[in-house]
């Protein structure tokens, strides 16, 4: 029996070096390894995604269960903002800064600038709700409210659809509401240079001057470098945009970056104010913190240093 099981594994042995080129293969390998990381990692984000569908189900269908609770959401979004701001911790070093700009117990509209994948967004929000104890709501493209599973998230974390007046409703119910004005088309034709692409959009002015609440800006550093659409293409992106109005440009990334977001100060409600006045005097507080906080053009390697060390950081135009 021994003999036979000796005389099987000479024979698979034969058989692999005659067929298979045991250094190419792993030469193969190593070279493959750098890409398949890059185009798998963003399934991490769409896991915690489902992880988090799957929790607020979980507390749907159990609510009976559950005593002496107002709101049946409420342990839920407390759990999956704990799970996000561990992720934020352990894998980008994610940091707020100005987060004594958020109000406490008064409306505000909250303007970002939008990244390939928004995973600072998710961040910001667990840190708001965790150590603000309040519930930010957040305007989302409407093909995310037809992705099965998402209705629950939509529900539970007060995702809406950008309209003026739902917007304007939402601000004068005393809430938070974070809007970014170039929504898909910035994520996805955004570049390193971090220019904001709002196309003119004045939505959020109208909303911000109807519900006469103050407008807070905020920018998220190495936003960029941590998910990257792909820069090839992109005249043919475009007009596969414009023609579907659906997030097609490929994402690859989650490299584990350093992310901090900067908080600024409030923009008080000025009833003076046009809304394409107050969309300018937005932009520019953006922009403000990008040139105060954002290496130009952003740089992966750069990046990557800043989670062990931050230094000066120079501006290459």
């Amino acid at each position: 029996m021994f003999s036979f099981i000796t005389d099987y594994i000479a024979s698979l042995e034969n058989i692999i070096v005659q067929y298979i080129d045991i250094d190419f293969t792993l030469w193969l390998t190593w070279v493959l390894a750098p890409v398949i990381i890059t185009f798998l990692l963003p399934c991490v984000i769409v896991l915690l995604l489902y992880i988090t569908s799957v929790i607020l189900y979980i507390y749907r269908w159990h609510r009976h269960r559950l005593r002496d609770v107002v709101d049946v959401y409420d342990g839920a979004r407390k759990l999956v903002a704990i799970v996000w701001d561990a992720h934020g911790w352990i894998w980008h070093g994610y940091e707020v800064c100005g987060l004594e700009n958020i109000p406490g117990d008064s409306p505000a509209l909250i303007i970002y600038y939008h990244g390939a994948v928004p995973v600072d967004v998710y961040y910001f929000l667990s840190k708001v709700m965790l150590f603000k104890n309040r519930m930010v709501h957040t305007v989302a493209d409407r093909f995310l409210f037809k992705i099965p599973g998402f209705s629950v998230i939509a529900e539970a974390l007060k995702v809406i659809p950008g309209t003026v007046q739902i917007c304007s409703t939402v601000l004068r119910e005393n809430n938070l509401l974070a809007i970014s004005p170039g929504g898909v088309y910035e994520a996805q034709f955004g570049n390193s240079y971090y220019h904001l692409e709002w196309k003119g959009r004045l939505g959020f002015a109208k909303a911000a001057l109807d519900a006469k609440v103050p407008v807070i800006p905020m920018f998220t550093q190495n936003i960029r470098e941590s998910f990257r659409a792909v820069g090839f293409g992109r005249q043919f992106w475009l007009k596969i945009y414009q023609w579907t109005r659906l997030p097609i440009v490929p994402i690859y990334g989650g490299f584990p970056v350093k992310l901090k977001t900067h908080v600024g100060k409030p923009i008080p409600f000025d009833s003076a104010l046009t809304p394409e006045e107050l969309s300018r005097r937005v932009a520019g507080a953006i922009e403000d913190l990008i040139a105060k906080h954002q290496r130009i053009p952003g740089s992966l390697v750069h990046a990557l240093v800043e989670r062990v060390y931050e230094g000066p950081k120079e501006k290459l135009v």
